[in-house]
């Protein structure tokens, strides 16, 4: 120590100070002290209010100089710095400091966040998104009890008094992320089971997520359930509807009842296959049953009403029907729906 002392008197004040801040949070670290320790200490060794934030679990912890944790909504940070773990941020530390910034404000705000992130994987469930998925896949499986559920919920780091939200994914963006845009404050978990993704989340923000991704989102209360609907949910998505709740479909829902064998062999079911294998013919069959109008679907396409009306004549003969008429724009839509359904 002696020798340390020798070579740090050779230091300019900025940068013994900043050796100073390592060693103060080395030895934090060393003692295993949990979030209100590390918080009150920090604010005593910046001399201004401290707070740490983690995502995953909403939790806030505010000390001021003095020692004492505050729980009054916080002042304006006057700097802050993400809590990083495995490559994903999971929280944020800020300083609020009512003058101007203080020369070692960066150095304690970068060794804070480092303690806080060893902090958060020392105690309880790990804070990021991605989740064991043995773990959640026993929350959502129909097979497990409700005490084995509770206690994997526990371990995921989500209470008892929260809603649990169920969502199905299929997406090319990491699962961490997509957890992230649809959860960013609140616990939310992921993991892949099979061929598709699932988030677990306490609330879901689908504005949110790009329009690549698609998700179906259950409504039952129960995981399990609400499993089984994100399931059926992300069956009906399409490139037009990449988000669709369970809540939403209604009657729509009892299509995904229908066994598969009698959907492919249904005449006109084979005939929108038959239409899809042009694209242009595809997108507008789409457009005017989202629509139920020729000319909003050419506004939807950037074309002539007449285009439109002329290739829905095509495709109404490829179906054997008259789109135009009621009855044959309900046949279309059901068709092209379960179509889109077994095509998933």
């Amino acid at each position: 120590m002696e020798a340390l002392a020798v070579r740090l008197s050779h230091l300019d004040a900025e940068a013994e100070g900043a050796i100073r801040v390592v060693m103060f949070y080395d030895t934090l670290m060393r003692r295993r002290v949990d979030l209100p320790a590390l918080a009150r200490a920090s604010a005593g060794l910046a001399e201004c209010v401290v707070g740490i934030r983690l995502h995953g679990t909403g939790r806030t912890v505010r000390a001021s100089p003095d020692g004492r944790e505050m729980s009054a909504p916080s002042s304006p940070a006057s700097s802050s710095v993400p809590i990083t773990l495995d490559d994903e941020e999971i929280g944020t530390v800020w300083l609020e400091r009512p003058g101007p910034p203080g020369p070692l404000d960066e150095a304690v705000l970068d060794r804070l966040a480092i303690a806080a992130a060893a902090v958060a994987e020392r105690y309880g469930p790990a804070r990021t998104t991605m989740a064991d998925p043995a773990l959640v896949e026993l929350v959502i499986s129909s097979g497990s009890d409700e005490a084995a559920r509770a206690r994997a919920l526990r371990l995921l780091g989500f209470g008892l008094d929260l809603p649990v939200r169920v969502v199905a994914v299929r997406s090319r963006l990491p699962l961490d992320r997509i957890g992230a845009l649809l959860c960013p404050a609140r616990p939310v978990k992921a993991a892949p089971l099979r061929d598709v993704g699932v988030v677990l989340a306490t609330t879901v923000d689908t504005d949110r997520l790009p329009p690549e991704v698609r998700a179906g989102i259950g409504a039952a209360e129960s995981p399990d359930r609400s499993w089984q609907q994100a399931r059926t949910a992300l069956r009906f998505t399409a490139p037009g509807r990449p988000v669709v709740r369970y809540d939403a479909l209604g009657a729509l829902a009892l299509l995904a009842e229908i066994p598969r064998d009698a959907v492919r062999d249904n005449a006109d079911i084979a005939a929108v296959g038959c239409v899809a294998g042009n694209a242009e013919d595809l997108a507008t069959l789409e457009a005017y049953c989202a629509t139920g109008s020729r000319r909003r679907a050419a506004d939807l396409l950037h074309l002539h009403h007449s285009s439109v009306a002329r290739r829905l004549e095509q495709i109404g003969k490829t179906l054997g029907f008259d789109l135009t008429e009621s009855a044959g724009l309900v046949r279309a839509t059901l068709a092209l729906t379960a179509w889109r359904m077994l095509d998933g």
